[in-house]
């Protein structure tokens, strides 16, 4: 049965990840469009801890939610590598699906995904927030209005400290690895700012050899025009959360660029010839705006921002070869 375009999205939550319990689980109970019916959980008591704050169900098992007519949308925070399959059979379950990032770690996988969502109607959403934060479009506004001339360079770094011993970002074969985990923040950026066009034209990948994963990378990207995107990230570093757009007549400075705080005032720093002035924005909660936007986006039936997240996996998949070209 279809809901009504005005009810909330009845969503499940599949698996007990940190960004679950700490972000995505208050949002979700918190947003009038959605509803918050189930958490999933391969170990039960885990899923009945992390249910029991918000007053839903715990579900031993990930194919029991989806099984349940009553269930329309799940979120999915498991660990990179169970990205695709769970988005498959969710999908295939005839479920909206929002998806922790990446999406997935093969392009041709994602690819396969978003047209599956479009066949079938449904909404498949990668779970990228900061792109719904205003300051983003406040500093597009700014370049297009000539604020710091033409631009030349992009600068984008996400870089977090060390991760404790067992973190899944530090199993290869769950998928872990800087260029997965903090490499999306400074890819998505580029596209954001640069567009699609822009290409890898080198990168670097540094393995930690204990764990088998890159622990921190770097990548150069360039558009047909010659305007460059210097990209770094890592799991071992102090904390960068940055962007900074470089014109023929100065520059665009953000920081806290892609995991601000809801509280968290922006200010942007624009430098140019004749001073600097800082444009500051009220406070936003880029988390509630997410999950807004996927409601939105399973009520019409919509894959959102296909050709973004597609491209974004290829860029992800050509900085993986370009720095690692040796390792199989």
């Amino acid at each position: 049965m279809t809901a009504p375009a005005a009810a909330p999205v009845r969503v499940a939550v599949l698996g007990c990840a940190d960004i679950a319990r700490r972000r995505m689980l208050p949002a979700l109970a918190a947003s009038p469009r959605t509803e918050l019916v189930a958490v999933a959980g391969r170990d039960r008591r885990r899923a009945e801890e992390t249910a029991r704050p918000y007053g839903c169900r715990a579900v031993h098992g990930y194919d029991a939610v989806l099984e349940d007519e009553a269930v329309e949308a799940v979120y999915v925070p498991l660990p990179a590598a169970l990205h695709a399959r769970w988005a498959e059979a969710a999908l295939r379950a005839g479920k909206h699906v929002l998806a922790e990032k990446p999406l997935t770690t093969d392009r041709r996988r994602t690819r396969e995904l978003l047209e599956l969502a479009r066949e079938r109607g449904l909404a498949l959403v990668e779970n990228t927030m900061f792109v719904h934060h205003p300051q983003h479009a406040v500093v597009r506004k700014l370049l297009a209005d000539g604020a710091v001339g033409e631009l030349r360079s992009l600068r984008a770094e996400f870089a977090v400290p060390r991760r404790p011993e067992g973190d899944i970002r530090l199993r290869r074969e769950l998928g872990g690895g800087a260029l997965w985990d903090t490499g999306v923040y400074p890819v998505r950026a580029a596209l954001y700012f640069l567009g699609p066009e822009a290409a890898v034209a080198g990168a670097v990948l540094t393995d930690d050899p204990r764990h088998g994963v890159d622990v921190s990378g770097a990548a150069l990207l360039r558009t047909p025009d010659g305007v460059t995107a210097q990209l770094a990230f890592g799991l071992d570093h102090g904390y960068r959360s940055v962007c900074e757009l470089a014109g023929t007549r100065g520059r665009i400075v953000v920081d806290r660029a892609f995991t601000p705080p809801a509280d968290h005032a922006p200010v942007i720093r624009v430098e140019g010839a004749t001073g600097v002035e800082e444009v500051r924005l009220a406070p936003f909660d880029q988390v509630a705006a997410a999950v807004d936007a996927f409601a939105a986006a399973a009520r019409a039936g919509a894959v959102p921002d296909a050709r973004a997240c597609l491209r974004q996996a290829e860029l992800l998949e050509e900085i993986a070869r370009a720095g690692r070209p040796a390792r199989d």
